[in-house]
């Protein structure tokens, strides 16, 4: 009675967020599909501060459902959401909700057969941003591969992806595998975070164990099939041409839809000597170096909650200001990577040598920036003062073949037909 006044009643939460018929409802909103399978097991949940049902943390709403979590995992930035990229988050007690949170980022990527001994079912919950190097799809991959080859059933609660209008970038050439790019895939991949799991399992791109213990054809079709390995539970209203807006910023430095739009085409700058805007409201949006033309755009990064340490702060920095209305930041991506703005910072960058950030082997391939771009080609490509339209060129037949295999794996109604 208990669960099904909970459920009754966030739903009345949730239809009070948004009017609409037709507003996209992301898969933990659609409880009565999950819930009852959840129901007298011990549950293992993979979430953050964008894991939300209406307006509350779905971690409270199903303890308060009477779900038993027994473990919380978190990903890069941690459980709540407020640590710097790459900082070392432990493991520790929850406050508010008292369950033991295990850290999954770092030197330990996925659960370990201990942190499982207990757990029943296994449940997926976060927001991911449609790029490659943004570092949740890969958490996903480790976390997918635990659940097999410890035989726990995984349910993954889908959520838009609010880059997922388009396909573009180059495909990961796997010599650079790293942890900002683990599969064959390009920087704008075009796919929610269910759809990319149906792929990394269906391509057999796991680890071998998890592979073996794995078939494409134990996904769950119905939620009355009891024997399912992997279940799905599918966004409505949600198809590749929609334009989602994110009810939570998905980590410290995207903090609002124009960054999240422009990351794809901005983070390259993370393997330069420019700031990307980290240190101020804009980050990804912003973008310079103190060393460019005063007669730039100007800013100075500082130390911020999530950005602690970063370049050049306290320093004024000129470059280029892209944010605006979302709208005007839309037609600024234009449905693709722009790499117009590198090209530009590269070309008017005095010391041309130190542009790129060199690793301490000094050799290009080992770069932060060849790992962002996952092949050893582009920054020649722009140091050689090839053209926007060239370098695409020199990505499409990897693209076009990346293309093909993702259309086996969509669950909604595609931007395009070709």
């Amino acid at each position: 009675m208990r669960q099904k006044f909970l459920l009754i009643f966030s739903f009345i939460a949730i239809v009070f967020t948004g009017f609409s018929q037709d507003r996209i409802i992301p898969g933990a909103e659609r409880m009565e599909q999950y819930l009852p399978l959840l129901k007298g097991k011990r549950i293992g949940l993979f979430a953050n501060q964008t894991s939300v049902v209406g307006n509350t943390l779905l971690a409270d709403t199903l303890q308060k459902s009477g779900v038993n979590i027994v473990v919380i995992f978190g990903p890069e930035h941690g459980f709540r959401g407020t640590a710097d990229a790459g900082e070392k988050v432990g493991n520790y007690i929850d406050e508010k909700t008292g369950i033991p949170v295990v850290s999954l980022y770092g030197s330990k990527n996925k659960p370990s057969p201990e942190d499982l001994q207990n757990v029943d079912i296994l449940l997926f919950d976060l927001q991911d941003v449609g790029t490659r190097f943004y570092t949740y799809i890969n958490s996903m991959q480790r976390y997918m591969e635990a659940a097999f080859e410890n035989n726990k059933p995984l349910i993954i609660l889908d959520r838009p992806n609010p880059n997922g209008f388009y396909v573009d970038g180059p495909v990961l050439d796997l010599k650079y595998q790293s942890g900002v790019g683990m599969q064959p895939i390009p920087i704008v991949y075009g796919m929610t975070i269910g759809e990319y799991a149906l792929m990394v399992s269906g391509e057999k791109w796991m680890s071998s164990e998890a592979n073996r213990k794995y078939s494409y054809y134990q996904i769950m079709r119905k939620p009355s099939d009891r024997s399912y390995r992997l279940l799905i539970i599918k966004n409505k209203n949600y198809d590749h041409n929609s334009k989602y807006v994110l009810p939570v910023k998905p980590s410290p430095n995207l903090p609002d839809m124009q960054s999240i739009y422009l990351y794809p085409s901005t983070c390259f700058f993370e393997g330069t000597t420019l700031s990307e805007g980290r240190g101020t409201d804009k980050p990804f949006q912003i973008f310079g170096a103190p060393s460019l033309p005063k007669t730039l755009f100007s800013f100075t990064p500082n130390p911020t909650e999530g950005a602690k340490n970063s370049k050049h702060y306290g320093e004024v920095c000129y470059g280029w200001d892209l944010s605006g209305t979302t709208d005007e930041v839309l037609a600024k991506v234009d449905n693709r990577i722009q790499l117009k703005w590198l090209m530009e910072a590269y070309r008017l960058f005095p010391e041309k040598d130190s542009f790129f950030i060199m690793p301490k082997s000094g050799k290009m391939e080992d770069s932060f920036f060849d790992k962002l771009a996952g092949n050893d080609e582009l920054w020649q490509q722009i140091v050689a003062g090839k053209t926007e339209d060239e370098i695409r060129a020199s990505w499409q037949p990897k693209l076009d073949e990346f293309k093909k295999i993702r259309k086996k794996y969509l669950l909604y109604k595609d931007f395009t037909t070709k």
